[in-house]
């Protein structure tokens, strides 16, 4: 199976999957990583910040062995402003260039502006007719986006993933990710990232897992 993960910005795909996509690696899978915005010095920036998280993304890249990594470099927490038609071709070349089978992608309701842009962008050239490769697409949870979404469309998990063989690799990618992590109760710390897992696994009969909502599936 090709397994694509869509990330508005550098982290998501870990926070949200990164343990399911280390076992479907290990599975026998095809794992790709496509990321829509990326700081730039020109957005204000300074030049140490722009080259620390190219080093981050390219050592998160290496660290999880991708068979593709795409990386829009769009501007964050601008996507509302833009014109979605751009956005959406965009990402309908790296669709045609993987014909992923699965897209992992940030919830609608999360509480981040571009989180539903570009789940809306990411949707809208996913049609059956368009995309018939797309079997599955699934929502993910992400820390410090989902549990501040809208409160009337919370996210509802009815796919659970057993990580606990996992778990322990997800939490050193995220230390990768230096500047995205703080102390708990922050919920970005990597305390409060496994007690997510910990739920999760509780509610799954097992010891640590990772939720997503199943928005479509094809058998």
């Amino acid at each position: 199976m090709k397994i694509m993960v869509v990330s508005p910005h550098p982290d998501d795909e870990t926070l949200g999957a990164g343990g399911t996509l280390l076992k479907m690696k290990k599975q026998g899978n095809e794992i790709y990583w496509l990321n829509i915005t990326n700081m730039k010095t020109e957005l204000g920036w300074s030049e140490e910040a722009v080259a620390h998280r190219k080093e981050q993304i390219d050592s998160v890249a290496s660290f999880y062995g991708f068979q593709g990594v795409f990386n829009l470099e769009l501007p964050p927490a601008c996507l509302s402003s833009m014109e979605e038609g751009e956005i959406i071709a965009r990402i309908k070349e790296v669709y045609e260039k993987v014909k992923p089978e699965w897209i992992i992608l940030p919830g609608n309701y999360d509480a981040h502006s571009d989180h539903h842009v570009v789940y809306n962008c990411c949707m809208a050239c996913a049609k059956s007719f368009r995309a018939p490769y797309i079997k599955r697409i699934t929502t993910m949870e992400i820390p410090s986006e989902t549990e501040y979404g809208f409160q009337d469309a919370r996210f509802a998990p009815n796919l659970y993933v057993d990580i606990t063989d996992e778990l322990e690799e997800k939490i050193r990618v995220m230390k990768i990710y230096d500047t995205e992590l703080e102390e708990r109760p922050f919920p970005r710390s990597l305390e409060c990232i496994k007690a997510l897992a910990i739920v999760r696994g509780g509610a799954s009969a097992c010891m640590y897992a990772e939720a997503f909502h199943i928005v479509k599936q094809v058998e």
